[in-house]
């Protein structure tokens, strides 16, 4: 949202929607750490006291939402509409803002994603760490985000996803493309966008032990949503091939089916 003019951004994202029969749903954020130095300055938009410009993308993604809902944005012109009439972004999308996503980076960005009754998406990393595994710390973010939904008093039910690096093996060629990822089997802390930071380990394993592992996993049997991370510069095919071997391998061991409109989603039985 720092480099996003947020109406034009809501004209856009309508205009898609209805073109695709109302199946959009698009993740929003305040960006992820880059090279660039105040970058957003360049498109525009300044008056941010923020180096990372934190301070200008939820007030920004507050415009968008109203103008998403439909609510008039702008005064029309008199000698048209007469006085005292007001418009909307044009196209107009009912039910997009019910698919609105924010990626959150902490809990309390979380529990505002809540407060603001959008659906929350969380990846494989947190801006935070308190010494808990990065799945409990997430399923905290997780629990806080609908508390805060709750409270608001928000009437449908909310929506949540998590992100995990899931690579089934399932054959010996699997084992020499993605083997060496096992070293990568546990969490990690570091520091990134000046936090010390708390980020997911890769799941790399036969279909057996992911299912085992994926079952204590307490973020991903909270979540209604796992979204799963592929590395993009392996090519479409080695792609679908990670894909297929779960859905195919691991998913329906946790009770979950494929959704044919985006990710792997559902709730384990059991």
């Amino acid at each position: 949202m720092r480099y996003e003019n947020p109406l034009y951004l809501a004209e856009e994202l309508a205009a898609l929607d209805l073109l695709a029969d109302q199946r959009l749903a698009i993740g929003i954020s305040r960006g992820s750490p880059e090279p660039a130095l105040r970058g957003w300055e360049a498109f525009g938009y300044t008056g941010s006291a923020d180096p990372r410009g934190a301070d200008i993308a939820r007030p920004k993604f507050d415009r968008f939402m109203r103008a998403v809902r439909g609510e008039p944005m702008v005064d029309a012109d008199p000698r048209q509409f007469g006085a005292g009439a007001r418009l909307r972004v044009e196209p107009h999308s009912p039910g997009l803002a019910d698919r609105i996503w924010w990626g959150a980076g902490s809990r309390e960005t979380a529990e505002w994603a809540g407060r603001e009754g959008v659906n929350l998406m969380s990846s494989t990393l947190l801006t935070e760490e308190t010494g808990a595994s990065f799945a409990d710390l997430q399923a905290e973010q997780l629990q806080r985000f609908r508390d805060a939904w709750t409270e608001a008093g928000h009437q449908r039910a909310p929506r949540t996803s998590v992100s995990r690096s899931v690579f089934p093996i399932v054959s010996a060629e699997d084992q020499a493309l993605y083997g060496q990822l096992q070293r990568e089997g546990k969490d990690q802390v570091g520091v990134i966008d000046g936090f010390r930071s708390t980020f997911g380990k890769t799941y790399v394993g036969e279909p057996d032990r992911l299912v085992e592992e994926l079952r204590a996993d307490a973020a991903v049997m909270s979540a209604d949503t796992l979204m799963l991370t592929i590395p993009a510069h392996l090519g479409p095919e080695i792609n679908l091939r990670l894909l297929s071997g779960f859905a195919q391998h691991v998913a329906p061991a946790l009770g979950w089916k494929p959704n044919t409109e985006g990710p792997v989603q559902g709730q384990p039985i059991g």
